[in-house]
């Protein structure tokens, strides 16, 4: 199957992914100051009285000096603000050497051109990987891979979120590799306390060889969102009223991995790995995190139960144009779905 671009929309359209968020209304003429847990208006209008033409200078010096101390504590206020919103959500352009470690691969994996890209590495004696430093409870993670090029076959390129121990959470982007000229197969997937079997999976719409492309999760209390350069594809929401387990509790780490699964990665098994091709190399660049960090089992964003007030995306949600091109995406491009696999019946797949 050859690459084509059957969506008539461009990947990187302005527009495509757009989302909305729960803000306050913005008080009419008036200065606004969010926090977590309350909210202040103030007017920083003048009083009228005493401002006629025939003011005297000592009423002018008073008027000037309000006008003085208000500006400055506005001023104050919106620095205490911006401190607030640096601390309850940190945003960063990353730099891998001081936010990401190679964990594994004797040397197969690379931190090249001054911390900005990161190379994985997979030959027949071993693969490689690496793992962020900080651990994330809640975040839009977002970062750019470029993958295996040519024949790829039986090879695993992966981006995703784990925690640990036997009941682990996990949001998976996994790369199955293919013969040269068949596209790639991107699966994700979601584990809750340990289960997943969660998988959806799509033929992408671009050579993802070529160039490198955008993939980002949004995971927030609400729901999680997996998008391919600003294109919403899959939405697994919080149903856990209904009995259905979200992550929610567990503080995750991001990973990376390239490696053999020839057993089962491409056409069930049936290609195997062609070892002439080694070394084979996936290179990621352009990590950005806006996220609540986990210290010590203290998350830097507080509470999180009600996020009026917090950043933005903690209450994101994918507006009616987004979800026209999800469904879209979906329909051309989707070619696994465990919600219409017969042998499973997913309390989830029911509940929308």
């Amino acid at each position: 199957m050859a690459f084509k671009n059957t969506t008539g929309l461009k990947a990187n359209e302005p527009g495509w992914g757009s989302t909305k968020s729960d803000h306050n209304e913005n008080c009419s003429r008036l200065y606004c100051f969010s926090t977590r847990t309350s909210r202040r208006c103030t007017n920083p209008t003048l009083e009228s009285e005493g401002t006629t033409d025939d003011v005297s200078t000592e009423q002018r010096l008073k008027h000037t000096f309000k006008t003085s101390t208000m500006a400055y504590f506005l001023l104050s206020r919106l620095s205490l603000v911006f401190l607030i919103i640096i601390f309850l959500s940190v945003a960063c352009l990353a730099n891998f050497y001081n936010d990401f470690d190679i964990t594994w691969g004797d040397g197969r994996g690379q931190i090249l051109d001054n911390g900005n890209l990161i190379t994985l590495s997979l030959d027949k004696n071993s693969g490689s990987g690496f793992e962020s430093k900080n651990e994330y409870l809640f975040g839009k993670l977002t970062m750019q891979l470029k993958l295996i090029h040519k024949n790829s076959a039986g090879t695993v390129t992966s981006y995703y979120l784990s925690s640990k121990g036997p009941t682990w959470d996990e949001i998976d982007f996994e790369f199955f590799g293919n013969l040269s000229g068949d596209p790639y197969i991107l699966n994700t997937n979601v584990f809750t306390q340990g289960i997943g079997h969660r998988e959806q999976q799509f033929y992408l719409w671009f050579d993802p060889t070529i160039d490198f492309h955008t993939y980002t999760i949004l995971w927030n209390p609400h729901r999680i969102i997996w998008s391919v350069d600003g294109i919403p594809i899959r939405e697994f929401k919080n149903h856990e009223s209904r009995g259905v387990t979200f992550p929610k509790n567990q503080p995750m780490k991001i990973y990376a991995t390239l490696w053999d699964a020839e057993e089962w990665a491409t056409r069930g098994g049936l290609v195997k790995t062609d070892w002439s091709q080694a070394p084979f190399t996936a290179s990621y660049k352009n990590f950005s995190a806006e996220a609540c960090i986990v210290y010590s089992g203290v998350s830097s964003c507080g509470d999180t139960s009600n996020t009026l007030g917090l950043a933005p995306w903690l209450s994101e949600e994918l507006d009616t144009t987004s979800r026209k091109k999800m469904k879209f995406v979906r329909n051309k491009h989707m070619t696994y779905n465990y919600c219409s696999d017969s042998k499973r019946s997913p309390t989830e797949c029911k509940l929308g």
